[in-house]
C-alpha cells in the first residue's frame, strides 16, 4: 500500500505537482506563509483555511498573504464548536498538561482537522498540507484526526522530515519581497482559552526572559481598572455567570481574559514532551482557564464525597474526551453554585464559596454538638441489650 503522507519538502513538490486542488491550513505565521510560496510554483489550485478559535485572526493579513501567492482564503470561524466541544470539556476535566498549565493546541486541533476535512471534501481537494514541525506535538495530532476522519488523499506536514530554520524561511520569503517575519523571533499559537509561546528566545529553558510584549491578556492596562472582586456562577459544572450577570461562555471567557488578565494573574511556563521523551520549553498565558478551573474545583470540593472526587481527580490526567466525557458531565451534575474573588495584583485570592448543595459545614460547634447527641443516642442504643443481658 502507497504511503499517502506529505513528510518532507521533497514529498510536497511530487504530490503538489500531481494534484488538482491542495489545501493548506493557514495561521499567517512564518510556517504557513513559506509552504504557500513552496506551492505558488505549482499549477494546482491552492486554498488557504484559517479558523478562528477566537485569538489571532487578522482578516486583511491573511488575505494580503494570500493573495501574493496565488491562493484562494478561505475563513472558518469555529468559536462556537471550540467553546462548546473543547473548552467546557476542558474546565469539567481540570485540563492541566502535568497538573501544571492549561492544555491549549490539543483541545483546538481536532476541530481544525474536522473543519479543512469538511471543506476538502466540498471543494474536492485531494490533498491537506498543514504546517506543524517536529519539535510540535500538533503534528501527531492533526496526523491523527485527519486520518481518523478518514480523509482518502494525501496529507500531513512537510517539516516532519525537512528541517529548515526560521532564519532560512525568513530570508526566502524576504527576497521575495515578504519581509513582515524579518523580527520574529518567537513562534506563537493563539485561541480563546490560552496563547502560548515557544522557540527562538524561548529554546533553552536553562535560561530564558520572555520578552514582555508578547504578552496581551496579562500585560499591564493602565487606562483600565476592572472591579478587584468578582463572582462566578456555576450550573451543573458549567460557567453561566459573572458578578451575577448571565453571559454565553464564549463572552464570558473573553471577559475574564481582559479582567483577570488585568492583574497579570494567569501566566504560565512549563516543558512539554515530545514523541520520543525529549522536552520542550512552552510560555502561556491563560487568565480564564486559570480563574474557571479554581473556581471549578473548589465548587467540586464543596458538592462531591471524597471517594467521587478522588476518582475524577485520577481520571483527568487520563482524559480522552469520547472514553471519559459521559462521566465527567455526570459526576459534576450537583456542581452549582458560586465562588467569588478578590483580585491583587498577581494573584486571586478567594474570598467565598457557595454551593447549592453543600457538604460543607457552616458551623462547626453546632454540627460537633449534634454529632455528639446522635453518637451518645446511637452508643445508648448498642448498649441496651447488652445491659438487659447482665440484668438477666
Amino acid at each position: 500500500m502507497v504511503s499517502k503522507k506529505i513528510r518532507s519538502l521533497d514529498d510536497l513538490s511530487r504530490v503538489a505537482s500531481q494534484s488538482r486542488h491542495v489545501l493548506t491550513l493557514f495561521s499567517g505565521g512564518l510556517d504557513s506563509t513559506y509552504v504557500l510560496k513552496k506551492l505558488a510554483r505549482f499549477a494546482c489550485r491552492v486554498t488557504a483555511l484559517s479558523v478562528d478559535v477566537g485569538e489571532g485572526i487578522h482578516r486583511q493579513d491573511l488575505f494580503d498573504i494570500a493573495d501574493q501567492f496565488g491562493a484562494t482564503l478561505e475563513i472558518i470561524d469555529a468559536r462556537q464548536e471550540f467553546v462548546a466541544e473543547a473548552m467546557l470539556p476542558a474546565i469539567r476535566a481540570q485540563a492541566k498538561y502535568m497538573g501544571i498549565y492549561p492544555i491549549s493546541s490539543s483541545l483546538s486541533r481536532p476541530i481544525l482537522a474536522r473543519c479543512a476535512v469538511n471543506l476538502a471534501l466540498r471543494l474536492g481537494c485531494d490533498t491537506i498540507v498543514h504546517t506543524a514541525n517536529q519539535s510540535q506535538n500538533s503534528l501527531r495530532r492533526l496526523n491523527g484526526a485527519i486520518q481518523q476522519l478518514g480523509f482518502a488523499g494525501w496529507f500531513g506536514t512537510p517539516y516532519e522530515f525537512s528541517a529548515i530554520s526560521r532564519k532560512e524561511k525568513i530570508e526566502a520569503l524576504a527576497l521575495g519581497g515578504m519581509t513582515r517575519f524579518q523580527v520574529r523571533g518567537i513562534s506563537g499559537d493563539a485561541n480563546l482559552w490560552c496563547r502560548e509561546f515557544e522557540s527562538g528566545a524561548l529554546d533553552s529553558p536553562e535560561f530564558f526572559e520572555v520578552p514582555e510584549e508578547l504578552f496581551s491578556w496579562t500585560a499591564a492596562k493602565t487606562d483600565y481598572y476592572p472591579r478587584s472582586e468578582l463572582t462566578l456562577g456555576f450550573q451543573a459544572g458549567t460557567p453561566v455567570s459573572l458578578n451575577g450577570e448571565a453571559l454565553p461562555l464564549m463572552e464570558l471567557i473573553a471577559r475574564l481574559n481582559y479582567d483577570v488578565g488585568a492583574f497579570g494573574i494567569g501566566r504560565y511556563c512549563g516543558l512539554e514532551h515530545l514523541e520520543f521523551g525529549e522536552k520542550v520549553l512552552e510560555v502561556r498565558e491563560a487568565p480564564a482557564a486559570m480563574i474557571l478551573m479554581d473556581a471549578a474545583r473548589h465548587l467540586e470540593t464543596a458538592t462531591l464525597d471524597a471517594e467521587l472526587l478522588r476518582e475524577k481527580i485520577s481520571l483527568e490526567q487520563l482524559w480522552v474526551r469520547e472514553a471519559l466525557d459521559c462521566f465527567l458531565v455526570r459526576a459534576v451534575q450537583q456542581v452549582s453554585g458560586s465562588v467569588s474573588y478578590r483580585l491583587k495584583p498577581g494573584t486571586a485570592e478567594t474570598c467565598s464559596i457557595k454551593a447549592d448543595q453543600p457538604l460543607y459545614l457552616t458551623d462547626r460547634d453546632a454540627w460537633e454538638g449534634y454529632v455528639a447527641q446522635q453518637r451518645g443516642r446511637m452508643q445508648l442504643q448498642d448498649l441496651q441489650p447488652v445491659a438487659k443481658q447482665v440484668l438477666a
